[in-house]
């Protein structure tokens, strides 16, 4: 199993992370348990970062609330110099309850409601990102009762495969979000938004998808970006002052996983964007990027207790953890792989294969399909790694069970990010039917 950031094996062959064994961790917090590397996470921001401050390019990095959004991460984010990009009334008051600067944050979404974007302009967030048509005259009823004014961007689908899962490709011509470029939505979009003074245009933004691996469709989407910006000029004479290329990057979960580091990537989207908009005789817009899953989900380790096995002679050996699907659903969702190690046995000898089964009422209740271990003993601690992104996001209370806590560690300290939920939070908002 591969280890990130400061995970270590220590004396005695145990994990550790951010200088706190695994063991400790799980008394102290229970188990199962979501374990954050916060020098990681930090360090992941500075990567996006450095780039742009060393070539003195024009940029604004935020940080996609959606891969893990806690009022910790945000104030994590705020101190790095990152802003906010959230994509529902429940990340953008958790985005508030962090003290982050509402001009710092902005908000996504293919169907935001009248109460979500009237809570983003009543609160003065700094942007909105635009998806279609219903939502340019959302937006302009609620400007106009308000008497406010705010920055927007249009969301475009580029008709850009990235080369990724048909579930978290986001670029193409047949996708939900963003307003085609092919068919002419762009330009009708701006002409409406061009009637209503209090929306100011300023510029375009596609994202192409997830878990990306080169640049080759981030350069495809710039060209293309760049000439609807000339096309724009010449028909409405606006200037496009802010490119946002979302954000995507793949990060490695297996060994079968070979992603661009963020550094050179960086480099290269800002080549890329120069080159494009050179072509175009254009000014270089600001450069914006919003990534998520590769500054977190490798600061993720996820631990568990085994519990029981199941021995099919000739088929396959089932260990269970104490937990599963509702705190990781990635494998039942599409097929995610991941490595997993004994985190209280790290330097034992290999012994068996066997697939790793969650305790849910579900035959696809499963974490990882076969994964070599030492012979796995009910009490034994698992670890499952790169579980930092859309895990705790996507957590549910599947068969009644409640969510896992999340703690952030560091330099041998543990702090929570999250508390365990209790079986009571689980009926908290039930309502008995009265008995008459």
């Amino acid at each position: 199993m591969e280890l990130y950031g400061s995970s270590r094996v220590v004396e005695g062959g145990e994990l550790s992370i951010g200088e706190c064994a695994a063991s400790s961790l799980i008394q102290q917090f229970g188990s199962p348990l979501y374990v954050y590397d916060e020098s990681f996470i930090r360090e992941q921001m500075r990567k996006y970062r450095r780039p742009f401050d060393e070539r003195r390019i024009p940029y604004q990095i935020a940080y996609a609330c959606k891969a893990l959004c806690t009022i910790g991460m945000c104030q994590i984010a705020a101190e790095e110099g990152l802003y906010l990009d959230v994509v529902s009334a429940g990340e953008l008051h958790t985005a508030l309850a962090s003290g982050m600067d509402p001009q710092h944050i902005y908000m996504h979404g293919n169907n935001k409601t009248q109460a979500e974007l009237e809570l983003a302009v009543t609160c003065g967030i700094g942007m909105i990102v635009v998806d279609n048509f219903y939502e340019i005259e959302l937006l302009r009823e609620i400007l106009e009762t308000t008497g406010r004014t705010i920055d927007v961007m249009l969301r475009v689908a580029p008709g850009v495969d990235a080369h990724t899962h048909d579930f978290i490709a986001t670029g193409r011509q047949d996708s939900k979000f963003g307003f085609d470029l092919a068919s002419g939505q762009v330009e009708n979009a701006v002409r409406q938004i061009s009637t209503c003074p209090q929306m100011i245009f300023v510029g375009l933004h596609a994202h192409i998808g997830s878990q990306i691996f080169d640049v080759e469709g981030f350069r495809l989407a710039a060209e293309r970006l760049a000439t609807i910006c000339v096309s724009l000029g010449h028909q409405f004479g606006v200037t496009i002052s802010r490119l946002n290329l979302g954000g995507g990057l793949g990060i490695r979960y297996t060994s079968d996983d070979t992603p661009t580091p963020i550094e050179t990537l960086v480099n290269s989207l800002i080549d890329t964007v120069q080159d494009a908009f050179a072509k175009q005789k254009l000014a270089l817009p600001q450069l914006m990027l919003e990534p998520g899953r590769s500054i977190v989900a490798q600061a993720g380790t996820t631990l568990y207790r085994i519990g029981s096995r199941k021995e099919i002679p000739g088929v396959r050996t089932y260990v269970a953890v104490d937990g599963g699907m509702t705190d990781n659903p990635r494998l039942a969702l599409y097929g995610a792989k991941y490595e997993a190690a004994l985190a209280n046995r790290m330097n034992d000898p290999v012994e068996e294969l066997v697939s790793i089964a969650g305790k849910c009422c579900e035959s696809g209740d499963m974490l990882v399909w076969d994964v070599q271990l030492p012979r796995a003993n009910p009490g034994d601690i698992l670890a499952i790694t790169c579980t930092g992104a859309y895990n705790y996001s996507m957590a549910s209370n599947y068969n009644r069970i409640p969510r896992l806590a999340a703690v952030l560690v560091h330099e041998g300290k543990a702090r929570l990010l999250v508390r365990r939920e209790t079986l009571d939070d689980l009926i908290r908002l039930d309502v008995p039917l009265t008995v008459s």
